[in-house]
């Protein structure tokens, strides 16, 4: 059985996804510090590189604790870091994970990065691993993260109200969509086509 946990680079035409390190530390505060998309997360906002570091050494122990895969997003033609996404809530046994805590610069906003970034992450859980489910879920307010998961074709299967308690002390409704491996063939198919327009 494939082990799930096991880091891997995933490399396609515009950008890499290579485990997550310190090393990665200069190169995601200048795209992440500072940025209101922090609001919508869970770790509070990042406002010095020194909070970056801390993010990322919080990230790789949960990868070291086996539940989550986190990854930096390398553009490969700029060779900047673009920004992070992992695999977590990772279920072997159920053969499912969930894919989140994205983030770009806006260098990298609304380009092919994050649709380009979806497609090697789906292609490695459904065709390597052989997960049956890809979950993805965001905070209720972020209308544009909604939109962009729905447009990948994910299928939108309700909220959780009161889901979680961000450090500002909002108490977050998360929504949830979902992906099957019966529905990856056209998601995939759906993602192709949305690649070709940055060509």
């Amino acid at each position: 059985m494939t082990n799930w946990t096991e880091p891997v680079i995933l490399t396609g035409r515009h950008v890499r996804l290579e485990p997550l390190s310190e090393a990665h530390v200069p190169g995601l505060a200048e795209v992440g510090v500072g940025q209101n998309f922090w609001h919508f997360m869970l770790y509070g906002d990042m406002n010095t590189e020194a909070d970056i570091r801390n993010w990322v050494s919080d990230i790789i122990g949960r990868s070291q604790r086996g539940t989550d895969l986190p990854f930096a997003v390398i553009h490969l033609e700029s060779g900047r870091v673009a920004g992070a996404t992992r695999y977590l809530n990772i279920m072997p046994n159920d053969r499912g994970l969930e894919i989140g805590g994205t983030w770009y610069g806006t260098d990298f906003q609304r380009t092919v990065v994050n649709t380009e970034c979806k497609y090697l992450l789906m292609t490695h859980a459904f065709e390597t691993l052989g997960a049956i489910r890809v979950q993805l879920k965001t905070d209720s307010r972020n209308e544009r993260s909604q939109k962009a998961i729905e447009r990948i074709g994910a299928k939108k299967e309700g909220v959780l109200r009161n889901h979680m308690i961000l450090p500002d002390g909002y108490f977050r409704h998360s929504v949830f969509y979902s992906i099957l491996d019966t529905e990856w063939p056209d998601v995939k198919k759906n993602l192709e086509s949305m690649m070709e327009r940055w060509k």
